[in-house]
């Protein structure tokens, strides 16, 4: 008897443990709970993290997010309002702060992204046909610089810079931002919220992914950009080559002065060379007239004998320093 009463005892505390277990549940920091019954909601929803309990095999337990979900749009092709078509890819971030509405419409976060997609792609649709495509681009019109001040500063010539410089200023007239791409997300985020509200979503952000040409635009506009970038680097490329030709022509020409100078220089000391060697000529000679005449015949004799045939009368002066005697007659000195 006692035996049978162990067992009785086992099986409840058995049944009780099970029981207790199974009404037990843990909802973490990062989960809210929706209990229901037979489909109705019962009660306030759960959003604080602990040990709850629940009436077992009558009552479910469900689970929601309650922090912050991401949604990423599908990428999708958009006329803006100066005929530009263009694929805007978005993206959002939302929370559930209403679980007991969120479970009464949408019932879980993969019918909640349905919903998502079919409120906020027509809001981003309505904001980017509403304005041109550089309000989509841009934030504000502040200016754009093709080159970096520290690359600018690197270019020498300035010509060159010049050309730079009024290709950008005429990009930076095209533009006249009004509303930006900033204000725009907040309109987006403005016309998709209040459609939310009843589902107990809060749309904390919409934010543009990226913008991009569709792929006929995007090729012509690649052209266009390409053939700019060719007609300007021309541009500086001849400007360029005209610097050379003048760097050359004045290489040149400072090469002729100093050439110039130098010959001009060289006579003067040539010139100067030869005053001072003659004054030194003339007064050695002047000091030995007879040695000078002498030298002076020698150098005659070596020029005009040499290979020629001459009859002169020995008695010419023109052979004094040949004569080593003179003859008893006269006669002649081949």
């Amino acid at each position: 008897m006692k035996f049978n009463k162990y067992i009785v005892i086992v099986v409840v505390l058995v049944i009780a443990g099970f029981v207790l277990l199974s009404s037990a549940y843990t909802v973490d920091e990062t989960e809210q709970v929706v209990i229901t019954q037979f489909g109705k909601v019962m009660g306030d929803p759960v959003t604080e993290p602990g040990l709850n309990f629940r009436i077992p095999f009558v009552q479910q337990v469900n689970f929601f997010p309650k922090n912050i979900q991401a949604w990423d749009g599908e990428p999708g092709q958009i006329p803006t309002l100066d005929k530009t078509y263009i694929w805007v890819d978005t993206f959002a971030r939302w929370r559930i702060t209403d679980p007991v509405a969120f479970f009464r419409t949408v019932t879980d976060v993969r019918s909640a992204m349905g919903r998502l997609d079919d409120i906020i792609n027509p809001a981003v649709r309505n904001a980017v046909t509403s304005y041109e495509l550089i309000e989509t681009v841009r934030n504000s019109d502040r200016e754009m610089t093709t080159l970096d001040q520290e690359e600018l500063d690197e270019v020498k010539s300035e010509a060159i810079k010049e050309v730079v410089e009024k290709s950008e200023e005429k990009e930076r007239r095209q533009y006249d931002i009004k509303v930006g791409r900033a204000r725009l997300t907040k309109m987006m985020l403005t016309e998709a919220q209040p459609k939310l509200d009843k589902f107990g979503i809060e749309l904390i952000d919409v934010k543009v992914k990226r913008v991009n040409y569709v792929e006929g635009v995007r090729r012509s506009v690649y052209n266009r950009m390409i053939a700019e970038r060719k007609q300007m680097a021309e541009k500086i490329r001849s400007m360029g080559q005209g610097e050379a030709r003048k760097i050359e022509g004045d290489k040149e020409r400072d090469l002729l002065e100093i050439q110039s100078e130098a010959y001009r220089t060289a006579e003067e000391i040539k010139g100067n060379a030869d005053a001072q060697a003659t004054q030194i000529y003339a007064e050695a000679y002047g000091k030995a007239p007879e040695f000078y005449s002498f030298l002076k015949s020698m150098d005659v004799y070596t020029n005009s004998l040499e290979g020629s045939d001459l009859i002169l009368s020995t008695d010419s002066e023109f052979l004094q320093y040949l004569k080593q005697s003179r003859p008893s007659s006269g006669g002649a000195l081949k």
